[in-house]
């Protein structure tokens, strides 16, 4: 039976309440070369397209024991200050969408990266915008999420973004299944638009999208099979249109005072996802 801890998380995912075993130590011990930082430096400009490293297979190691995609947790960053805006219309929206009534308070992407997701195309130039679809993180330690807890400089983010500290921001928790699901119900056919998913920046030309259902769950498990590679951090899941807030899970925020705000904002919402206090998630990788 899954514990909630005192930060409102199930089962084993805090690292507070729930420490990692220590490792036991090898007979010989193994020299180890030093880790590299992951995102200190930020991502290259869209406009200069940068390539994206090939997805490696893993080891046995750090491939994963279990493979169900649908489990694979999805994470939508925005600032508390959006929050009422979101639960007004009960939507993630598109930035191309024709339903928005009034536009993010604090808008976290650069004009320069809002302009070139609405050029770049997911299947070819008949097929939708980047911008057409409300996108996703595949890790809470994605490298432009990563970016503003570190406070780097990033071309892909906003004034607004690199001046607002980590703890202003929430992270909105959903899963693969839920979106399937969703699509599922709601699905006008087989011509209905499946989400995608992408191995880089989903504005970047170098990089590969998963379109179809076939070839997005095919991305998916490319993406699972190493724990220890940077490419997932790059990767993004792409919902079409909208998605509906009663997708959420799960609310992640940096600490007490900001869970204390947050709730009051869900107090008049129809559907009241757990908010989870969970530092981590909210610290420069190189804190954690």
């Amino acid at each position: 039976m899954n514990e909630e801890c005192i930060h409102g998380l199930d089962g084993e995912l805090c690292a507070l309440c729930f420490p990692p075993a220590a490792p036991v130590a090898p007979t010989v011990p193994a020299a180890r070369a030093p880790r590299a930082s992951r995102a200190r430096t930020p991502e290259a400009p869209t406009a200069l397209r940068t390539i994206v490293a090939p997805i490696t297979t893993g080891t046995a190691k750090t491939k994963r024991q279990d493979d169900n995609v649908g489990e694979q947790r999805i994470y939508h960053l925005t600032h508390i200050r959006n929050l009422p805006g979101i639960l007004a219309t009960g939507r993630l929206l598109a930035d191309s969408s024709d339903d928005w009534a009034d536009r993010p308070v604090v808008d976290i992407s650069s004009s320069a990266n809002r302009g070139a997701r609405r050029d770049a195309r997911v299947a070819g130039a008949d097929s939708l915008a980047v911008a057409d679809h409300v996108p996703f993180f595949l890790s809470p330690n994605a490298l432009v999420w990563e970016n503003i807890r570190a406070q780097s400089l990033d071309p892909r983010l906003s004034d607004d973004a690199h001046d607002a500290a980590a703890f202003d921001f929430v992270i909105l928790v959903s899963t693969v299944k839920k979106v399937l699901d969703a699509q599922a119900t709601t699905a006008a056919g087989p011509s209905a638009s499946h989400f995608a998913v992408t191995d880089g920046d989903a504005a970047f030309a170098a990089t590969r999208f998963g379109a179809t259902a076939a070839a997005a769950d095919r991305m998916l498990r490319l993406l699972r099979a190493d724990l220890d590679s940077d490419t997932i951090l790059k990767a993004e899941l792409l919902v079409p249109g909208e998605v509906p807030f009663g997708l959420i899970t799960l609310i992640g925020v940096a600490n007490d005072r900001v869970r204390d705000a947050v709730k009051p904002i869900l107090a008049a919402a129809s559907h009241k996802p757990k908010v989870a206090v969970y530092p981590p998630w909210f610290h420069p990788t190189d804190e954690d």
